[in-house]
């Protein structure tokens, strides 16, 4: 498409809010034209900056890692642990051209690891129906990464073919990799991209259903549930008063980590009221744990100051018993309230 000109843009903003039988009155003929002309050329200026201004926005909020959708999936060499410690491996030549799963682990932490583990068991127990799997794990210094699989080798998937990258902690230069993410989890096919999911912080409960009907798109099958996976976490059932028990460890770990930006625990906290929005029972029980945390005199134990803030915000919410917001009806899980109630 070609763009407009920057005058012909001014001019149709300006001409849209004049009637179009004002242009036939003097006013807009002989030499007032050159200040219809002048001021096209600064409505055309000030329409183009918005418009370059909103795309801005739109591309900061998307996240990329990794080959997108339809592009090609780049051989690339990783150092194999566990059963073929030392060798050399090359997951796209393996999987020649059949359907495949890598699982790019860019930090190692509660939440990557469980998905990498209930997600990679789910790839391994297909791998008869052609489904191949690769587990990727990006360190800058290879002897430490080893040491860390080894001890944390329970509690990752049997069988899942697991290497590190000998590209350091960037990955295999042609994939562009974001090492702002946890986790780029890439689904193929004939060496090519079908799906392509960057997980800022990985949820089971909201990421997982996606990444697997993206896996039987190209490897067929019927898209399981959550809770027929092996591993998957069990619901802890109902709490009095009809809500649902939550678990709040992934969302509130990027909140208090210690070494998480400014940025970062507003990015964090921005998802955790968000939640709350959503569920009556998250909300109850994130102003709980505020609560206990600042009761308790343990503030300074958890995250930064800055996400100390959002904890006492939260703390203080409960104490005068308004809540992150006040419930309403239509909220998820939202039932009778009781007397412990926060």
């Amino acid at each position: 498409m070609t763009a407009e000109p920057v005058g012909l843009a001014g001019l149709r903003v300006f001409r849209s809010f004049i009637p179009p039988k004002k242009f036939t009155e003097p006013f807009f003929l002989g030499v007032n034209m050159t200040r219809l002309c002048f001021v096209s050329m600064v409505l055309g200026c000030l329409f183009h900056s918005f418009t370059l201004s909103a795309a801005s926005v739109n591309a900061q909020d998307a996240v990329f890692s990794g080959p997108q959708v339809g592009e090609q999936l780049p051989r690339f060499s990783v150092r194999a642990v566990f059963d073929d410690a030392g060798k050399d491996l090359d997951f796209i030549e393996l999987a020649n051209g059949r359907p495949i799963v890598l699982v790019f682990v860019h930090d190692v932490n509660r939440m990557s690891i469980s998905m990498t583990r209930i997600l990679t068991q789910y790839t391994v127990g297909r791998a008869d129906s052609g489904l191949a799997t690769g587990v990727i794990f990006l360190n800058s210094d290879v002897t430490e990464a080893e040491n860390t699989l080894q001890r944390i080798r329970h509690a990752m998937a049997p069988g899942a073919p697991t290497g590190i990258s000998i590209d350091g902690a960037e990955g295999p230069g042609n994939y562009g990799l974001n090492r702002k993410v946890m986790l780029t989890i890439l689904v193929g096919k004939g060496g090519q991209v079908t799906a392509n999911h960057a997980l800022i912080q990985p949820s089971l409960q909201v990421d997982l259903p996606k990444i697997l009907e993206s896996i039987v798109a190209v490897a067929g099958g019927p898209v399981p549930k959550l809770s027929d996976l092996e591993g998957m976490p069990e619901m802890k059932g109902q709490q009095p008063g009809g809500r649902s028990a939550v678990e709040m460890r992934p969302l509130l770990a990027p909140l208090i980590r210690r070494d998480a930006t400014p940025e970062e625990v507003d990015r964090a906290a921005k998802i955790c009221e968000a939640a709350a929005d959503r569920d009556i029972a998250v909300r109850q029980e994130l102003g709980r744990i505020a609560k206990t945390i600042v009761d308790a005199g343990k503030l300074s134990n958890y995250g930064t100051p800055r996400a100390q803030e959002y904890l006492s915000k939260w703390a203080k919410s409960v104490e005068t018993r308004s809540g992150l917001r006040p419930a309403v009806e239509g909220d998820v899980g939202a039932g009778k309230p009781t007397e412990d109630s926060p």
